[in-house]
This record gives structure tokens, sequence and C-alpha cells, in this order.
């Protein structure tokens, strides 16, 4: 099959918009040529992954101008959960980001439980990185169903979606839900791990990378495929790190990065796995950074079950009864655990007075949690670092010298979820 001519690769200095870096603004001569066409793209168009309005000046099929409106899918989350007891909190972290509600699960809770000093079972700790790189896996394969079907490619939004469901099955098995499972509990986890779990994961972790495989055979050599990825929109090493890229954008522009090698938490240090960089900086490699990251995180889901096969008998959560629900058998025949049950979950636990920020590698990048307790049964303040807000900002970057037909290759490689960015 025929091959895309090369195109023109990394640029020189940088290309951030100035003096506002999120606005890419239309030059003085073109402006007054009056020969410039402003068009909304969005809130209500399918491949704008989200509400998102782009407000984009056209001269002739080159962008020339363009702003990002934010704002339609705002919700207050983080105020929400400044209303609620730190145990009620938990079921609005994964709302955030209804793609990788694992992964913001999980950094709200660390963030909890290092205010709390609280020591987790190391089983929770290996089935919360193995849920979270399921998680992972899953986002990835709805951003590349979608950005695939934006650019024609129409059968690998069914591949994907045929691999995200066997995930969603598993999320089922072990939580009884298949998203938003409020799994991850303060001081552990909701419940054991089922024994069928492993044998189904097993399956799973066996047939992933074949699937990854059949993916890239459907485009890698496709001339349409590499003609609308490969170089366009670039962004350099230097402009993502000004720009506070994380993730597959960064990563995707050869800035090796990644908080769970360079900051490990959970037991990040003690799986093997590799960090996924290319050097291009456009949509090209940031489509590559995300394949490769599932064929990593199916190696590191392998190895959580290797060790969790071996926990089998060992606690799933914490025995500290002052923030852990007694078990469910004891209020049968106990009444001071039925009291007790019935105080957390009406009026929660106390957190002691403090702040803390706890960061996390997500599909997108870093995810951080900034916590704020005055000592009571209630957050102070919750704040979301949000990476899709985050690459958002690159989009003026990305779109310099393109054309509009463009924008949705590029728009879409930055991965962003709109209920992350507006919150």
């Amino acid at each position: 099959m025929a091959l895309a001519p090369e195109k023109p690769r990394i640029y020189e200095g940088s290309r951030i918009p100035s003096p506002v870096p999120t606005i890419l603004a239309v030059p003085p001569e073109l402006r007054e040529s009056e020969d410039i066409l402003e068009i909304n793209f969005g809130p209500n168009h399918p491949s704008t992954h989200g509400v998102l309005r782009l407000v984009i000046e056209l001269h002739g099929e080159r962008v020339v101008g363009l702003r990002a409106v934010v704002g339609y899918l705002h919700t207050g989350f983080e105020k929400n959960m400044e209303a609620k007891s730190w145990w009620k909190a938990i079921t609005y972290s994964p709302r955030i980001d209804y793609l990788s509600f694992q992964n913001n699960e999980l950094v709200f809770v660390l963030g909890v439980e290092k205010l709390l000093g609280i020591q987790v079972p190391t089983k929770a700790t290996w089935m919360r990185m193995c849920l979270a790189e399921l998680n992972r896996i899953h986002s990835h394969l709805v951003w590349l169903a979608t950005a695939a079907l934006e650019l024609g490619a129409i059968s690998m939004f069914w591949y994907c979606f045929r691999e995200r469901d066997q995930i969603l099955d598993l999320f089922e098995m072990v939580t009884g839900e298949r998203m938003h499972t409020r799994y991850y509990q303060v001081g552990g986890l909701a419940a054991d791990i089922p024994s069928g779990f492993f044998p189904e994961a097993r399956k799973f972790v066996d047939w992933m990378p074949k699937a990854v495989s059949e993916y890239e055979s459907l485009v890698d050599q496709n001339a349409i495929w590499l003609e609308r990825t490969k170089g366009l929109g670039l962004l350099s090493a230097e402009d993502a790190i000004a720009l506070g890229q994380t993730g597959p954008v960064l990563r995707g522009s050869g800035v090796d990065w990644d908080l769970r090698k360079t900051q490990p938490y959970l037991a990040y240090d003690e799986v093997e796995f590799d960090v996924p960089v290319y050097e291009n900086g456009d949509v090209w490699d940031r489509y590559k950074v995300h394949m490769d990251e599932m064929r990593e995180s199916t190696r590191i889901v392998g190895q959580c079950l290797d060790r969790l096969e071996e926990m089998k008998e060992e606690p799933w959560i914490a025995d500290d009864r002052k923030v852990v629900l007694p078990p469910r058998e004891e209020l049968h025949t106990s009444m001071e655990s039925l009291i007790h049950h019935f105080k957390i979950v009406t009026e929660g636990f106390r957190v002691p007075e403090g702040e803390v920020y706890v960061p996390v590698e997500s599909p997108r990048g870093e995810l951080g949690c900034y916590l704020v307790s005055d000592g009571g049964p209630r957050p102070w303040r919750v704040k979301f670092r949000a990476p899709s807000f985050v690459a958002l900002e690159a989009t003026a970057t990305c779109m310099s010298d393109a054309l509009v037909a463009d924008l949705i290759a590029i728009v879409g490689s930055l991965d962003t979820v709109m209920g992350e960015v507006d919150r």
C-alpha cells in the first residue's frame, strides 16, 4: 500500500501564541484584509469530544485564529464534595472524568488516606493498581475508537468497543458496576476480590496485545491515516513543558515523564514496564504513545494478577473502625456495629486538620487532588488538577499553521474529556 509522503517535522523556537498563550490571534494584516470568516466549531459537534466550543477564524482553508470557550458542562463537583462527608464525597470524583473513573476515585481516596495516616493492606494496593491499569486501557480504547471514527476509520470503533466491553465486564464482576464503581474505600476496597475474576482477567491479558496489533494493522500503513496524522499538530518538547503538558501529549513530544516511574505510588516501583516516548510531537506520535501504553498496561495487569493470586486469604481493607465500615455479617448480631455503620454513613468520620496534594498518572497525564481538612467530617477544600484542562491549553499552539480539515485530528489527539475540563 502506498505511504503518505513525509512532511516537515518538529519546528525551531516556540509557537506558543502571544500575549495570551491559549488564544491564536489573527495577524493584523489579515484582519485588515476583511477576508476572515469566523465560525463556531461546537459545542454541539460530535468531533469535539464533548461540549467544547472552538471559535475559529479562517483565511481560506487555513486556521488563523482560535479560542476555546469552556463551561458548558460545569457541574460544580468540587463544591459539591465540600458539602458532603468524606465518605460520601468518594462517589463524586469518578464522575469528573467519566472515562478514567477508577483513577479519579483513586486519587481522592489516596489523599484522604494521607491525611488520616492510615495503612492500607498490600492486597488492596495491588488490586487498586490492577484496576487503575485496566481503566487506563479502557480510556485509551474510547479515545482511539472515537478519534479514528472522526478520521473515517469506522471499523476501529467497533473493534475498540469489543475490548472495552471485556474490561467493563471485569469491573462488573469485581464491583457490581460497570462504571463509577466506588470500589475504592478509605482504607482499602469495598469487598474482597471474587475468585472468578482471575481466570477472566488472564484471558483478557493474553488477548489484549493481539488486539492492539489488530488495531495497528488497520491504520498504520493506511495512506489516508498517515496523511491525517503525520506532521500535524506539532508541539515541541520545550513548548509542551512551558504549557504544563503531561501524559501522552508530553511523552509524544519527547519528554520522558511518567509519575508511575518518577514519583512511584501504589506498587509501581515493584512492577516492570516501559514508558513509551516519541520525539516528533505530532498527532501520529501521540497516537503511538496511546497504543504502546495499552501494551504496557496489560503487562502491569498481568504482574498484578501474579501477586494477587498469592494473597487470596489476606485482608482487603484496614481494620480501623473509626473510618472503615464494620463487616456486614456483624450488623445482624451486634448493635454496636449497627450504630457504628449508621454513624459513618450519615455523619462520616473526622479527618485531622491539614492539607495535602496527591498526584497520580491518569490516562491523560498528571491528575492531582488537593485536599484541606479543618478537622471536621467534611472537606474544607477540594481541588483537582485536571490534565484535560491543561491539554486544552495547547490547542492554539498545535493549530498554528493548520488547515480546518486538520482541526478534528489535532484536537482529538489531545484526548480531552470535557467533564474534567469544566468540573
